[in-house]
C-alpha cells in the first residue's frame, strides 16, 4: 500500500506542474493551448543540452526554464495573441500547428533517440516494504516546494489576488486599474517555465525524448479538465486523481476476479500500455458528468 502511495505521488508530480501552467494560461486567455505539453519536452532537451555543455544540473534546469518561459511568452505575443482575435477555436487549432512545429524542429536538432542524463547511481531507500530512490525523492520534493510556493503566491499576496480577479472577470479587473497585459505576459512566462521544470524533472529518470510531450498530452489535459480549466489548484488535484487512476490500473491484481468468473487462480495485472486508456476513461467520465470540472464553482462564474 505504501509503494502504491509513493508511485501515485511520483506520477502526480510528473503531471502537476505542467497541468498547473496549462490551467493558469487558460484562466487568462480562455483557450486550451495544445502546444503547452511540448514546452515540457523542450525544457527537457534544453536541460540535457546545457548539462552536457558543462553547467551544473541545477543551473542547467534553471536556465532551461528561463529560456522556455521566454519562448512561451514570445509565442504568445507573436502568434496566440493575434489568433485570439479570431476566437478560441481558431487559436486552439493554431496551438496544434505550433505543437507540431516544435516537435519537428526538436527532432531535426536532437533526433528521435532518447537523451539520458549522466547521473550518479545510488541505492534506493527501503522502508515499510516500499522503495524510493534519492532522485525520486528530490524530484518529488522540488515539485511539492514549487506547488506550495505557487499556492502561497496565489492566495496570500497582492499579485495572487490580482491574478484571481483577472481570471474571474477580466474587463472589470482591467477597469479597476489592474495591468491585465502585464499579468498575462507574466503568467505565460511562468507557465512555460513550470512546464520546462516538469519536463526536466521527468527527463531525469526517463530521459529527454521527442515523444515526451505527446505522452503527457492526454493525462495533463485530463487533469486540467478534471480540476476545472482555469482553476490552477484544481488542476493539481486533477493530476493526483489521474495519477491515482493510472497507478491503480497497473497495480491491481485482477486474478481473484477472473477466478470468480471461472478462470485459473493466478496473478493478473494490466499491461503498462493501458495507462493511456485510464486517462481516456477519466477524461470521458469528466466530460460526461462534470464538464466544468470537479471544482467548477470558479469556472462557472467565468
Amino acid at each position: 500500500m505504501l509503494q502504491f502511495l509513493i508511485d501515485t505521488l511520483l506520477r502526480a508530480s510528473d503531471l502537476a506542474l505542467v497541468a498547473l501552467g496549462l490551467s493558469m494560461v487558460y484562466g487568462l486567455v480562455k483557450f486550451p493551448n495544445i502546444a503547452h505539453v511540448q514546452y515540457a519536452m523542450l525544457g527537457a532537451y534544453l536541460s540535457f543540452a546545457l548539462r552536457a555543455a558543462g553547467l551544473p544540473l541545477v543551473a542547467a534546469i534553471a536556465v532551461a526554464c528561463v529560456l522556455t518561459g521566454a519562448l512561451t511568452l514570445l509565442l504568445h505575443l507573436l502568434v496566440f495573441r493575434r489568433l485570439l482575435k479570431s476566437g478560441p477555436a481558431i487559436t486552439m487549432i493554431g496551438s496544434l500547428a505550433v505543437s507540431m512545429l516544435v516537435v519537428a524542429v526538436m527532432q531535426g536538432f536532437a533526433g528521435s533517440f532518447p537523451r539520458m542524463f549522466n547521473l550518479p547511481v545510488s541505492a534506493p531507500w527501503q522502508f515499510g516494504g516500499a522503495m524510493l530512490t534519492p532522485l525520486q525523492a528530490t524530484t518529488l520534493g522540488v515539485s511539492l516546494a514549487v506547488l506550495a510556493a505557487f499556492c502561497g503566491l496565489l492566495f496570500y499576496t497582492r499579485m495572487g489576488r490580482a491574478l484571481r480577479a483577472l481570471s474571474s472577470n477580466a474587463p472589470l479587473a482591467a477597469a479597476s486599474g489592474l495591468n491585465a497585459e502585464g499579468l498575462t505576459r507574466g503568467v505565460n512566462f511562468a507557465s512555460g517555465a513550470l512546464a520546462a521544470l516538469g519536463g526536466s524533472m521527468l527527463a531525469l529518470s526517463s530521459g529527454a525524448h521527442i515523444n515526451l510531450g505527446h505522452d503527457m498530452l492526454l493525462p495533463v489535459f485530463a487533469a486540467a479538465i478534471l480540476g476545472g480549466l482555469g482553476n490552477p489548484m484544481g488542476a493539481v488535484a486533477g493530476a493526483v486523481l489521474i495519477a491515482l487512476t493510472e497507478t491503480a490500473v497497473t497495480n491491481i491484481n485482477f486474478g481473484p476476479l477472473l477466478q470468480l468468473l471461472g478462470g485459473q487462480n493466478a496473478m493478473v495485472f494490466m499491461p503498462v500500455s493501458y495507462i493511456g486508456a485510464a486517462s481516456f476513461l477519466m477524461l470521458l467520465l469528466a466530460l460526461l458528468f462534470k464538464p466544468y470540472g470537479l471544482f467548477d464553482r470558479e469556472v462557472r462564474r467565468v
